[in-house]
């Protein structure tokens, strides 16, 4: 149905019914969108084009744009619609985006706020501070250049700051002849690099929004194209699912007493959804109680849900101020005093390691040190960047729109979950306690147990590794095997342990000396000292590799079976035991199988909430890109899955 179809119907539907129209325009939905590219992709123009040809653009607008094209132009035209969004005189005269540029408009589905943000690499906290509110990003792509250095740059930053919904709008389509094969070419080369950002929903759109062509009208010269225009797909992109209905997070902003008899607790709902007489729980204290009664903008209802302004109260008289979360019992956050997060930063005065700053948390503000800063992250090339030293992974200081990992310590505990789950909870800045100024936006991905630094060097300097009078070869003889470790890795559920106790059965039984380490084993002794996170789970899997590197070294077989959900961990235990020695058997069974499984009611405990950072549910999973051995579980019995391993021992004269 083409525009102008759709405005008649629009008309009847006007003069039939006004009410229901009225009532329509009044509920419609709001979509925030980001434009990012390149400088002169033709982001500024895309976004006038757009006002322009859906009339969204009032006449003495018009007549001004028309009489500064003359001036600033660069098109050539009598109408520049980059004009539209470069309101700045420095962007006018240099014919660039420096600051973020809003504009709002809507049609008949759907309201919008487009943010245009500049491209230069030295403006990426404007373009961070642009997209952390936006559900869809448009990543323009100029057809001439294809995807370059730039387009990964923003894609990355998009990535990182949850957008789930992309539009690669292929531009300026008029200077390669409208070429199909050049925009096939684009889609192609994007895919490629993308596929490990996160994204759920890419589009590619060719267009031309010099011309107009595919923003608001399909044009004649892209007839090989059948998909949606821009604007056709902005007003119907599915964002109802973004939204996080399943985690209630209420933090307080206002303690309100009216009078006597009454004592609310307001705050704008962050995420979920909160009921009349749902359990509740005060964090960090963790009282409880029930909600008693809930107001609106219009007085009482029996519900609300993210993002309403509220106020509740409750039925018990419990200790609740500005800065505590009100939670369901069920489904708690974290709580705690450090946490690591991806920061950007945003000021002219580096960030400096063991700095004391301020952390602007939802409704709370707490002294912070900037403890350790991991690693920079290369925006272009997505690659980390660490410190020159070989002495130590850590770097000192972020520079002005440098982005890093790092580690943040707080004088008080707070309750937060990691930025994925919940951008409101997951999210802070950081503000410098001197002079009051944001210097940088945060993002929270997992909490910190353990300091890497204290796991790279032993804490006794005066050691010297001592070498014994037996070698390998005579403990070869002596137990007819060569020391090897089986490396079982995949979800829980999978059957990994099942595996392995059917392996050490069979090795036995053929006269082989073998031993597992299982995962919960170690944890009740070796490792009991161990939390979840991520720098404990890295240590967790370092201990594991030495002991197994020994027992390899004494001969033994060594069946490990462990999640170890990361790459790099079990790239570390690939190092630590030697190439020769280690077999990574990737046992594969897909989430949803090991969830029906779940031998051990984790995974509906982790889904209550009551499991934090469980692998699958809350943290990720990292598949092997190469394994010796894989093994589907859900079409492999465990006896045939031993056999199949014992066959690649002897394969590799481990046994005979």
């Amino acid at each position: 149905m083409n525009n102008s179809t759709y405005k008649i119907q629009e008309e009847d539907f006007i003069r039939e019914n006004i009410t229901a129209y009225l009532n329509r325009h009044e509920t419609k939905d709001m979509l925030r969108i980001l434009t990012c590219g390149s400088v002169d992709d033709g982001k500024s123009t895309l976004i006038g084009r757009l006002l322009y040809d859906s009339h969204m653009i009032y006449e003495d607008q018009l007549e001004k744009i028309t009489k500064d094209s003359k001036v600033y132009g660069t098109t050539d035209e009598d109408f520049d619609p980059a004009l539209l969004t470069d309101g700045l005189k420095a962007e006018r005269e240099q014919g660039i985006t420096i600051d973020v540029a809003y504009r709002y408009f809507s049609t008949d589905k759907r309201k919008f706020i487009i943010a245009d943000c500049p491209g230069h690499e030295q403006y990426t906290r404007n373009m961070a501070t642009g997209a952390s509110t936006c559900n869809l990003a448009t990543i323009l792509i100029d057809a001439r250049y294809g995807v370059i250095t730039q387009t990964r740059r923003h894609s990355f930053i998009c990535s990182l700051l949850g957008i789930k919904h992309i539009v690669v709008a292929v531009n300026k389509m008029d200077l390669v002849d409208w070429s199909e094969d050049k925009f096939n070419q684009i889609v192609q080369d994007y895919n490629a690099f993308v596929s490990r950002l996160g994204f759920s929903d890419i589009h590619f759109i060719p267009m031309s929004a010099l011309k107009g062509d595919n923003v608001v009208e399909h044009g004649e010269n892209l007839y090989w194209y059948d998909g949606p225009t821009f604007l056709h797909h902005l007003e119907n992109v599915n964002i109802s699912t973004d939204r996080n209905l399943i985690d209630m997070r209420l933090p307080v902003q206002y303690v309100l007493r009216q009078n006597l008899d009454f004592r609310g607790f307001s705050g704008t709902m962050a995420s979920g959804v909160i009921h009349v007489g749902d359990e509740v729980t005060s964090l960090p204290s963790k009282k409880q109680s029930k909600i008693k009664e809930i107001y609106g903008a219009d007085g009482k209802i029996e519900q609300a849900f993210a993002p309403q302004a509220i106020t509740v109260t409750l039925e018990d008289e419990i200790d609740v101020s500005r800065g505590n979360m009100l939670v369901p019992v069920n489904n708690i956050p974290h709580i705690g005093n450090e946490f690591e997060a991806m920061l950007i930063w945003m000021h002219e005065d580096p960030a400096q390691s063991g700095k004391s700053y301020l952390a602007k948390h939802t409704s709370s503000m707490i002294p912070c040190v900037l403890s350790d800063i991991r690693y920079k992250v290369d925006v272009n090339t997505m690659s980390r960047d660490k410190n020159d030293s070989e002495q130590t992974e850590t770097v000192y200081s972020l520079e002005l729109n440098e982005i890093g990992r790092c580690h943040i310590t707080l004088h008080r505990p707070i309750a937060f979950d990691p930025y994925e789950k919940n951008h409101s909870t997951g999210a802070f800045i950081i503000v410098d306690r001197l002079s009051n100024v944001t210097v940088g936006a945060g993002m929270i991905v997992d909490r910190i147990v353990s300091k890497p630094e204290h796991l790279k060097t032993p804490v006794s300097q005066n050691i010297v590794k001592s070498e014994s009078l037996v070698s390998a070869e005579d403990r070869q003889i002596l137990l007819n095997q060569k020391g090897a470790t089986i490396w079982l890795t995949g979800f829980s559920g999978s059957g990994k342990s099942t595996i392995a106790l059917q392996l050490e059965k069979e090795l036995i039984k053929q006269g082989q000396l073998c031993y597992i380490l299982d995962g919960d084993n170690v944890r009740h002794g070796l490792n009991r000292d161990l939390g979840f996170s991520m720098e404990d789970r890295k240590e967790n899997i370092r201990r594991i590799a030495e002991v197994a590197a020994l027992m390899n070294d004494a001969g033994m077989i060594v069946i490990s079976s462990f999640i170890s959900p990361y790459l790099s961990d079990r790239a570390e235990a690939r190092k630590v035991i030697g190439e020769e020695a280690f077999i990574e058997v990737y046992v594969d069974a897909t989430i949803e199988t090991c969830e029906q499984r779940d031998p051990k009611g984790l995974y509906k405990k982790a889904r209550a909430g009551e499991i934090l950072q469980f692998t699958g549910i809350s943290d990720p999973y990292e598949k092997p890109e190469a394994s010796e051995i894989t093994i589907n579980t859900e079409c492999i019995e465990p006896d045939a899955a031993a056999l199949l391993i014992i066959d690649n021992l002897v394969s590799q004269e481990f046994i005979r």
